[in-house]
């Protein structure tokens, strides 16, 4: 079994053959839930592991974690960083490093139910405009070419990316306790 980037190639490539044997096993179902833990402090949690949530100070936060948005562009990094990893270690590329930085544009005017001035040319739609993502990469066996191709295969493929990047099915319900 060939260990590349801390990740057994061996066994990444059997959950893609069997994958590919049987395509129902690639639908899969993610889940989180929040619990309001006071002013706007939320713990959010996946499988068997939480995070908090606040806002910082400028909004009224007690800026004692990331908030949402932050946790989006925290996600997208994440997202490609383990793509990176991932798709070099099937192709054999040992990384020395990656690090990516993200960022994202919002107009706050939409979030607080405002309609800014046309001249400030503020959306009045909450949410990110654009996000940018720099990845900063090195490898130990992989020339430039072999590097943007790596680059492009990830985020081509990048759930997280891909969500952001066009128009997703929100559905949100309501029940009264």
């Amino acid at each position: 079994m060939a260990i590349i980037n801390g990740l057994d190639t061996e066994k990444l490539m059997k959950v893609v053959e069997t994958i590919k044997q049987n395509w129902e096993m690639g639908k899969t179902v993610w889940k989180a839930s929040t619990e309001w833990k006071g002013a706007f402090r939320v713990q959010t949690c996946s499988r068997d592991f939480s995070l908090m949530a606040d806002e910082p100070e400028m909004l009224c936060g007690t800026n004692t974690a990331a908030n949402p948005v932050e946790m989006v562009l925290q996600a997208y990094g994440a997202c490609l960083t383990i793509g990176y990893a991932m798709n070099a270690a099937v192709r054999g590329i040992e990384l020395e490093t990656i690090k990516t930085e993200v960022e994202g544009e919002i107009d706050l005017p939409g979030f607080l139910g405002l309609e800014p001035p046309e001249t400030y040319g503020m959306d009045k739609l909450p949410g990110f405009k654009t996000v940018t993502a720099t990845v900063k990469i090195k490898a130990k066996n992989a020339d430039e070419s072999t590097l943007k191709a790596l680059h492009e295969h990830v985020v081509k493929t990048s759930p997280v990316g891909l969500t952001l990047s066009r128009p997703v099915k929100v559905i949100t319900n309501l029940q009264i306790i």
